[in-house]
């Protein structure tokens, strides 16, 4: 009887373990991938901007995913985030019902397939005594050829991460880059820096847009804006000319779709002589005041928004403590549209200098803010922040209102063009010779076609990158990291601006 029980014991035991084995197995087959979300955004839940996208793909994708499994075995980290990594990817294959094939890479060293991840731009990089070098990126492919790479997966970043991956491939399976045009007098991408007489750093919001759009940038005059642009963004305009003026009025009149950045007080305003003295107390503010009186949008240029309720404290030296800078704001979600798609989910903006829009008492369009100050804020001169050493100073005779201000909106309304004698005639006198070129007055627009649809920001700092990003060095790639949703906002308008509400609710849940 006892050598029957240990008999019965044994066999059950490996019977037991056959078929825990077995599970194992099977698990991994089939339920790769499946997991519990208890995190507080559901962050490793597909959304539903994700699943639409997946389900809008025509054409099939491949998706090339790199890990360097045997150099990485000692590095935990990176174990744990590539299992995340890869269990992602696994999921998105299965909601893409057959239009993504993923192929997973261990490039070894000196192998076709480390050249191969070389190829399409990936980043490797050295660990152990050894040097090894370890590869953990994706590269997508579509039928026409088109490349779109996560060139290193960084685990810091696993917020982010389904947005990444959202954006690759809906980047392939929308190969055509819908049309940004730029006109900016602020040294958005980079051109060239006075001081150091060096090519300076694009800004990271422009790398971005680049990565979105097709980015065309438009400069001197400018007859008219092209059939094919989807977006027109304005920045900080100064001296334009009648021309280029009325070719923004137009496009606007003709349904085109538009973002406004006007500022009292521009700080990277680059001045025309750095070595003057002077320089730092020159004006340097932007308006279009004949558009926005059309429009029925009051701004005046002479007037930056002091906030003691969202103000910063900014370090003015070492020896000194923090001093809060009424001009500089953090706005938190409460001076956010929180029923707006495109800040309904952001947490933080930063602005400096900022004015802010009214709409005038006789006009019948509809401003909606999107971002405005707190009610302890007030009007003050743009003037003192010009050249202020000491941001105390804004403070001296500073009067909060109770009312909040708005600093960004949507615009919308039929509107009459602020040109009503048409297009402005060339004064050069080969321009006035030169008929052939003016437009006829067929083709102009006295009232818009439909109610128009911009978006008008009274700040451009919020573009640059000391207000919401830090960038570092990663072995020779500038990665940078966000701690304000700026370049969320930005993206967000642009976006909504389109009609892409699947990548807005991506974006700002990773945010």
């Amino acid at each position: 009887m006892s050598a029957t029980r240990t008999t019965l014991t044994t066999g059950s035991l490996l019977v037991l373990a056959v078929l825990f084995v077995a599970l194992i197995i099977l698990s991994n087959m089939f339920l790769r991938g499946a997991r519990l979300d208890l995190t507080e955004n559901h962050l490793y839940t597909l959304s539903e901007g994700t699943r639409n996208i997946l389900g809008d793909i025509d054409e099939p994708i491949n998706l090339y995913f790199f890990y360097s499994e045997r150099a990485s075995r000692d590095i935990p980290v990176l174990r744990t985030y590539a299992t995340r990594v890869r269990e992602l990817l696994d999921e998105f294959v299965q909601v893409s019902k057959g239009q993504l094939n993923l192929h997973v890479i261990d490039p070894l060293p000196f192998s076709e397939d480390e050249d191969r991840a070389a190829q399409f731009g990936l980043q490797s990089i050295p660990v152990g005594a050894n040097n090894e070098t370890v590869y953990f990126g994706l590269a997508g492919t579509n039928s026409t050829d088109g490349l779109s790479v996560v060139p290193f997966f960084q685990p810091d970043k696993e917020a982010f991460l389904e947005y990444d991956l959202t954006k690759l491939i809906y980047n392939l399976a929308n190969p055509e880059k819908p049309v940004l045009a730029l006109i900016s007098s602020l040294p958005m991408t980079g051109g060239f820096d006075p001081m150091t007489r060096q090519p300076g750093q694009p800004w990271v919001i422009y790398e971005q847009l680049q990565q979105l759009f097709d980015v065309r940038v438009l400069g001197g005059d400018i007859d008219q804006i092209d059939d094919d642009v989807r977006v027109l963004m304005v920045v900080h305009p100064k001296n334009l000319s009648d021309k280029t003026r009325y070719a923004i009025d137009q496009y606007v009149l003709g349904g085109g779709h538009a973002m406004f950045f006007v500022d009292p007080q521009a700080e990277l305003e680059t001045p025309l002589n750095p070595n003057d003295p002077s320089a730092m107390f020159a004006e340097k503010s932007s308006d279009l005041p004949e558009l926005f009186k059309a429009w029925g949008i009051e701004y005046n240029k002479d007037q930056i928004i002091g906030d003691s309720g969202y103000a910063l404290s900014v370090s003015v030296s070492a020896d000194k403590p923090p001093v809060r800078h009424l001009g500089i704001l953090s706005i938190e979600k409460s001076g956010l549209d929180t029923s707006d798609v495109i800040t309904a989910d952001l947490s933080t903006i930063n602005v400096a200098m900022s004015g802010f829009f009214k709409l005038a008492q006789d006009s019948k369009l509809s401003l909606t803010p999107l971002i405005h100050s707190s009610t302890f804020a007030g009007p003050i001169d743009a003037s003192k922040a010009r050249f202020l050493p000491d941001p105390s100073e804004l403070a001296k005779g500073f009067q909060e209102t109770g009312e909040p201000y708005t600093i960004a909106a949507r615009l919308s309304g039929e509107v009459s063009s602020a040109f009503p004698d048409g297009k402005p005639q060339d004064d050069s006198a080969e321009g006035a010779q030169d008929t052939a070129s003016e437009a006829s007055d067929s083709d102009h627009l006295a009232t818009s076609k439909g109610p128009i649809n911009i978006i008008l920001v009274a700040d451009t700092d919020i573009l640059t990158d000391r207000l919401w990003v830090r960038s570092q060095n990663f072995f020779g790639q500038r990665l940078v990291s966000a701690w304000a949703n700026n370049g969320d906002f930005i993206a967000n308008s642009v976006d909504n601006l389109l009609g892409n509400s699947d990548l807005i609710s991506m974006r700002s849940r990773a945010t």
